[in-house]
């Protein structure tokens, strides 16, 4: 297939991958069963947690979270304006609203605890807080916050696979752009011994037994005891994720070196802001490499003049607010969310990014801010 000289995001495949999904293929058993189950013990081994549970996708993880939270009508969700819809979508399926707060500014796409504090009500249930791009948001001080107020505290790390969860639960995303990707996917992380009972349960129809376990004559028959979901993953994702999880560390340090040569050229050009700082470089899963141009008008004829020289970029994100379907999620607006989401400008990173192509990046990201600037 053709496309640009550099991607926003590329995959390469190891023998060993191809061979464990050859492997389900061969088996004779598709749906959610052992290879699923193992993954799972080495993802909860990775993280150090008691419990992680495969699901169809990060967004019904984060379903299942706000249910696990005491999620319901009436309730209301606070989540960060800068992140992707699903975030927000999952309060309303479990028939909240979701509250966008604000971010904390140019140098840190996170939350505002203090802008989440300011948002809270008798309506209130659970905060969400996003590990944008695989960096640390705050999540100490919204942790006491949730405690302090009786809140339930859910994390998106949707970005951010090596982070284990200090609040309820912690969801993450396999989606194929992923760090850790298997095309779809997702996973709930917990400490919780009841919040890992109701997801394992309310994932797969609430079936008081698998088919798996019919299968092996574990169980004769089920009962369904509440309403449940079809949120189950596949063996075939699950043994793609199971082989690719012994090389996520490597994968990240490859990530973390080619974030630290792109702050290294980008340091010199003027017109751009680079979130984060180099220090905070060390503790990400550096899924994406976010920049913001100074001008708003700016942006957009950037992208094209990249285009032009083979280079792909992206937005992460739009805020969420500001999408018809939330409008007035946000009374008042959310200034800052609103300027990163028409400055942002998410360049290629991937592991195996040539150093070349990254310096091709830069060129032309330069130039291409030489032609706007006065």
């Amino acid at each position: 297939m053709s496309g640009p000289r550099v991607p926003l995001f590329d995959l390469r495949l190891a023998p060993e991958d191809l061979a464990a999904v050859e492997g389900v293929l061969r088996s004779g058993w598709l749906s959610m069963g052992p290879r699923t189950q193992a993954f799972e013990e080495a993802f909860a081994d990775h993280l150090g947690v008691r419990h992680a549970l495969a699901t169809s996708s990060c967004t019904a993880a984060l379903h299942l979270a706000y249910l696990a939270a005491g999620v319901g009508p009436g309730d209301e969700v606070i989540v960060p304006a800068i992140t992707f819809v699903a975030t927000a979508a999952a309060a309303r399926y479990c028939g909240a609203e979701p509250v966008l707060a604000d971010v904390l500014g140019p140098h840190d796409l996170g939350v505002d605890p203090a802008d989440v504090e300011a948002r809270i009500t008798p309506r209130t249930r659970a905060v969400c807080v996003v590990h944008f791009g695989g960096y640390t948001a705050a999540v100490e001080p919204l942790r006491e916050l949730c405690a302090a107020r009786g809140l339930a505290l859910v994390e998106d790390a949707a970005h951010a696979p090596q982070t284990a969860p200090a609040g309820l639960a912690g969801t993450f995303s396999f989606f194929a752009n992923k760090v850790l990707s298997c095309g779809e996917g997702g996973l709930l992380a917990t400490q919780d011994d009841e919040v890992a009972a109701l997801v394992r349960s309310r994932r797969s129809h609430a079936m008081t037994s698998g088919t798996w376990d019919r299968h092996r004559g574990h169980a004769a028959g089920y009962d369904v005891t509440a309403l449940g979901f079809n949120y189950r993953m596949d063996e075939v994702r699950a043994a793609l994720l199971a082989s690719r999880l012994p090389r996520l560390q490597e994968d990240i340090a490859a990530r973390r070196r080619l974030v630290r040569r792109y702050r290294t050229l980008l340091a010199g050009i003027d017109g751009l802001t680079v979130p984060y700082r180099d220090d905070e470089v060390e503790c990400s899963a550096c899924y994406v490499m976010p920049v913001l141009v100074d001008e708003p008008a700016w942006r957009d004829p950037l992208r094209e003049a990249l285009s032009a020289r083979g280079v792909q970029t992206s937005v992460l994100y739009p805020a969420v607010h500001e999408f018809t379907a939330y409008a007035g999620s946000a009374p008042g607006g959310l200034p800052r969310s609103e300027r990163i989401a028409r400055t942002e400008l998410t360049l290629p990173l991937y592991p195996h990014l040539a150093a070349g192509d990254l310096e091709l990046v830069v060129q032309a990201l330069d130039d291409g801010l030489r032609a706007l600037r006065p």
